[in-house]
């Protein structure tokens, strides 16, 4: 039997994030969801596809900095076509404590709004045109935000950073 996700529950990534999105004029539906151990179990959960839940990803360049990355869960993160449109020819992933320094939220729960620091947004295109799930700040909780809305609002540059999944 599945229970409500544990820890988080001090609520202050999820005021962080639903300030932001507030100033930023966005409308945003939160819900409180049960746990899930994958991202297939917590798109049934939801009562959506997986290619509807959209991950936020940070991602570290070489010198130091961060940026977000906006994948939908149906594909994975385009190392080339990231690094080509970003101009750098090296970017990866940093273990979890690095992204929770970086942006004030722990893994499962990033998201680029209310984020600690404004890192640039790139989202990938096959995100636009749709409502979609992404994290909320706070384990078991979700967000559902229009998502042409959420680019606009974050100045994201919209392109094709992505692959199907292998």
């Amino acid at each position: 039997m599945a229970t409500l996700s544990a820890g988080g529950t001090d609520g202050v990534g999820r005021e962080r994030f639903l300030a932001d999105a507030k100033a930023r004029g966005l409308d945003i539906q939160i819900v409180e969801r049960l746990a899930a151990n994958s991202l297939e179990e917590a798109a049934g959960i939801l009562g959506i596809t997986p290619a509807d839940i959209v991950k936020s990803l940070v991602v570290r360049h070489k010198d130091g900095s961060f940026l977000f990355a906006l994948i939908p869960g149906d594909r994975q993160i385009s190392w080339p076509k990231l690094r080509n449109l970003v101009g750098v020819n090296k970017l990866s992933l940093p273990p979890a404590d690095v992204a929770l320094d970086a942006t004030g939220y722990e893994r499962g729960t990033i998201t680029p709004l209310g984020s600690t620091t404004a890192w640039p947004v790139y989202a990938d295109r096959t995100i636009t045109g749709r409502r979609i799930s992404m994290g909320a700040g706070e384990h078991g909780y979700s967000a559902f935000v229009d998502a042409d809305a959420l680019a606009s609002a974050l100045g994201a540059v919209v392109a094709d950073i992505s692959d199907p999944l292998a």
